[in-house]
C-alpha cells in the first residue's frame, strides 16, 4: 500500500528530518509510519513532537491523555490513531473494554466520562460548545486550566487525525477501525 504523502525511509533521510527521526527512534525504539510521513515537513514534525511534550507536561496522566486520544480519534474516524492509541492505551493500563468505552466517550468514572464527552463535543463542533456544555465539564471537576488542556489535546490529536486522513498513512499497529466495537456498553 502506498500513501498519498510519501512515507520517508529513515535509512535514506537526511538533514533535520533525520535528526528528528533519530530522536524518535531513541525515545520509542522505532519510528512509526506517521512520523515518517510528518518527516516531509520538519516544521510540522517538530510541531507534533512539541505538542506531545506540552500535553505530557500538563495536568493529565498518560492514561487520561490516551483516553482523550481514543475519543478524539473515534470522533474524527482516524483508524491509524485508533490503532496506535489502542496499543499505547494498553501500555498505560487500559483494558479492551475501557478502550472501546472511551472511544465512545464513556467511562465508569464520572469525571473521566465528562472529560471525554467534552473532548468529543469540542472535536465534533469545532470548538463551538454551549455554556451548558462548558458548565457540565466544570461541574464534573475540571477547572479552566483543565478545559484548556482538553482543547490542547483535541488540537494535538486532530493534527495527527487529519494528516493520517490526507496521507492515508499505512497502519503499523494492530488494526482498529472506527465504528467497529466488540464490547457492548
Amino acid at each position: 500500500m502506498s500513501t498519498r504523502i510519501e512515507t520517508l525511509n529513515p535509512e535514506t533521510t537526511t538533514g533535520e528530518a533525520k535528526e528528528l527521526f533519530n530522536a524518535v527512534q531513541n525515545k520509542l525504539g522505532f519510528i512509526p509510519n506517521l512520523i515518517k510521513v510528518f518527516g516531509n515537513s520538519p516544521a510540522t514534525l517538530k510541531s507534533y513532537l512539541s505538542l506531545g511534550e506540552l500535553t505530557a507536561s500538563g495536568n493529565f496522566s498518560n492514561k487520561f491523555r490516551e483516553q482523550l486520544a481514543l475519543a478524539i480519534a473515534e470522533e474524527n474516524e482516524c483508524n491509524y490513531c485508533l490503532s496506535a492509541h489502542t496499543a499505547i492505551g494498553k501500555m498505560n493500563g487500559l483494558t479492551e473494554a475501557e478502550t472501546e468505552q472511551n472511544r465512545q466517550g464513556v467511562s465508569n468514572d464520572a469525571k473521566t466520562q465528562a472529560g471525554l464527552e467534552f473532548a468529543k463535543l469540542v472535536t465534533k463542533n469545532r470548538g463551538n460548545v454551549t455554556s451548558e456544555q462548558l458548565s457540565a465539564v466544570k461541574e464534573a471537576g475540571y477547572n479552566d486550566s483543565d478545559v484548556l488542556e482538553i482543547v490542547l489535546n483535541v488540537v494535538s490529536n486532530t493534527l495527527t487525525n487529519y494528516v493520517n486522513h490526507i496521507a492515508e498513512t499505512e497502519i503499523d499497529f494492530p488494526k482498529v477501525e472506527a465504528g467497529k466495537f466488540t464490547v457492548n456498553i
